[in-house]
């Protein structure tokens, strides 16, 4: 099998949905004599900052001298940033042996596996094969029914709990939280950095069932980190960072990891699409995946930090199946000039409809819509601060029209969600 037959393969497999359950996962696992028992996790859930918590964890590990594996989701370009090791994305001859192997065994399943928990196995059996040292490993949606969960990881990470997926999560905080909370292993420790007082009470329930030591993180905590120099910007990445670090020091009986890997690692944490200030010529161009409400309000916070009282563009696209109101009414105040148009996706939101919600939220901005991103970009090539936002989707699109990734655009595989909770 090539990669382009591998990839074929997996893009076929969105005709079975995409669902939350770990029956599937658990037989797939065994089927491959249980790759994930010869690793190490840490395993990391969250409304918010996930991936930059997961980047971050990553960096101090490597930095520390450990072989590292990291699986995020989505990607933005490259099927490939899903599974890394050390930064080292899977190679394209790897998916195929890799998708080939598992293609012959799903018929010893109940029922077909969903994209997702295929690749959840292919990603264990490449750690394993690999030899990591440790794995931070990133959940898909929720986490007590997510693919992922199959693991018992050294730590529990939470990230927050904000509104998101409630077709799937539920409609309040600590349903949410619940969900998020179902990573919680016996007697494995949990750590936070949610705010919500109804959250933090959900998830420090759970954790007392499993008798798992709890840790929060507070502003305070997160305000030390000024100390170390953090690339990934805004205030909101300070928190993750103080969560990860948090991590990484009470774990410290496990993995030793010296003060200065904690540093370096920071320093040199790469995490594209989050707040990523791109120069085209003397143009400033933001790129940042603000998917939810509590996604804009954290960018809104940042724009605010760092180009108080300048004229910002703002080029929006969002999903149809998100709160893309919230979204319009956080970001679009900030806008002089707004244009709106259609994420590259069969889920995205008609620009017409962010169109009407951003004239409500800014009656004083030039609101225009275009065809497409391509159209957007060319439209502002000319305003001094351009803001790419709404989706990660979208800021994939953008990476290749800006020639930031010279990978072929491989973002339709994103294309897989759950089917909602009956």
């Amino acid at each position: 099998m090539q990669y382009p037959d591998a990839l074929a393969y997996l893009y076929s497999l969105r005709r079975f949905g995409a669902k939350l359950g770990l029956e599937n996962t658990f037989t797939l696992a065994r089927l491959f004599g249980n790759p994930q028992n010869r690793l190490r996790f840490i395993h990391v859930a969250g409304t918010n900052g996930k991936g930059s918590t997961c980047a971050m964890l990553e960096s101090i590990y490597r930095a520390a001298g450990l072989r590292v594996g990291l699986f995020t989701s989505p990607h933005l370009v490259s099927f490939r940033e899903r599974i890394q090791v050390n930064r080292q994305l899977i190679q394209e001859n790897e998916v195929a042996v890799l998708v080939d192997d598992l293609k012959f065994r799903i018929n010893d399943l109940k029922s077909h596996p969903t994209f997702f928990e295929v690749v959840t196995i292919m990603a264990l059996r490449y750690f394993a094969a690999k030899q990591c040292d440790l794995v931070i490993w990133e959940t898909g949606l929720g986490g007590r029914l997510d693919s992922t969960n199959i693991v018992t990881p050294i730590a529990s990470v939470i990230t927050n709990v904000q509104l998101d997926h409630q077709q799937w999560l539920g409609n309040t905080i600590p349903a949410i939280a619940r969900e998020k909370a179902g990573i919680i292993k016996d007697r494995v420790p949990c750590f936070t950095a949610s705010e919500d007082d109804s959250a933090l009470q959900t998830i420090a329930q759970v954790a007392a069932r499993h008798n798992a030591a709890f840790w929060t993180v507070s502003r305070a905590e997160a305000a030390e980190l000024r100390k170390y120099e953090i690339p990934l910007v805004g205030e909101h990445q300070l928190q993750n960072a103080a969560l990860a670090v948090a991590v990484v020091r009470l774990l410290g009986n496990q993995i030793s990891v010296p003060e200065q890997a904690i540093g370096d690692g920071l320093k040199k944490t790469d995490w594209p699409g989050r707040f990523q200030i791109v120069k085209r010529g003397d143009q400033t161009i933001v790129l940042d995946g603000a998917h939810n409400p509590a996604g804009a309000e954290m960018l809104a916070n940042a724009l605010e930090q760092y180009f108080a009282g300048q004229e910002i563009t703002l080029v929006l696209g969002a999903m149809q199946d998100k709160d893309f109101q919230s979204i319009c009414a956080t970001l679009a105040p900030l806008g002089k000039r707004i244009v709106v148009t259609r994420v590259g996706s069969e889920r995205a939101a008609a620009p017409v409809a962010l169109l009407d919600c951003c004239q409500k939220a800014n009656a004083k901005a030039q609101v225009q819509a275009v065809d497409t991103l391509a159209d957007a970009l060319n439209s502002t090539q000319h305003d001094k601060i351009v803001v790419v936002t709404g989706s990660l989707h979208f800021i994939g699109e953008a990476m290749e029209l800006l020639r930031l990734s010279d990978a072929p655009s491989e973002r339709e595989l994103n294309e897989y969600m759950p089917a909602p909770k009956k």
